[in-house]
This record gives C-alpha cells, sequence and structure tokens, in this order.
C-alpha cells in the first residue's frame, strides 16, 4: 500500500473514532453532572470518572453547581 493511501486509511479512521469519542466524553460528562446535583461528593465522582478533580471541579462551575462547604475544622488533639 503506498504511503498516501495509508495516510487516507489512518485518517478515516481517526475521524471515526473522535465522533465516538466525543459521544463518549460529553455521556460521561452528563452523568458527572447528575451525580454532581444529586449529591455526591466530587471526591467520589472522580474516582468512578475517567476525568481528573480538577476537570471535574471545572464541569461543576460551568453547570451552576457551587463547591461543597468546607466541613467542621479539627483542633488539635492531646
Amino acid at each position: 500500500m503506498d504511503p498516501m493511501t495509508k495516510l487516507d486509511k489512518a485518517t478515516a479512521h481517526y475521524r471515526e473514532t473522535e465522533a465516538a469519542h466525543n459521544t463518549a466524553r460529553d455521556k460521561a460528562i452528563e452523568a458527572v453532572v447528575e451525580a454532581l446535583e444529586e449529591g455526591a461528593r466530587p471526591t467520589d465522582v472522580t474516582a468512578h470518572s475517567p476525568f481528573t478533580a480538577a476537570y471535574v471541579r471545572r464541569i461543576a462551575r460551568e453547570n451552576g453547581i457551587e463547591p461543597a462547604k468546607p466541613g467542621p475544622k479539627k483542633g488539635p488533639t492531646a
């Protein structure tokens, strides 16, 4: 197979799989938003998703989900 034909085939395959990847990413983002809206902890959402914690926070911000309020601070132990 000549190099340009090989390149054409590789490009077509790339474009086909790129569309599938984008669809899968969009579905994962929708599931992240739903989990966060239902009250799941961002740490748990991150552990069950293909995304980093920073990206989960970004998804939350972009969808109007407020960050969790910090819990009570622990004092020094004796």
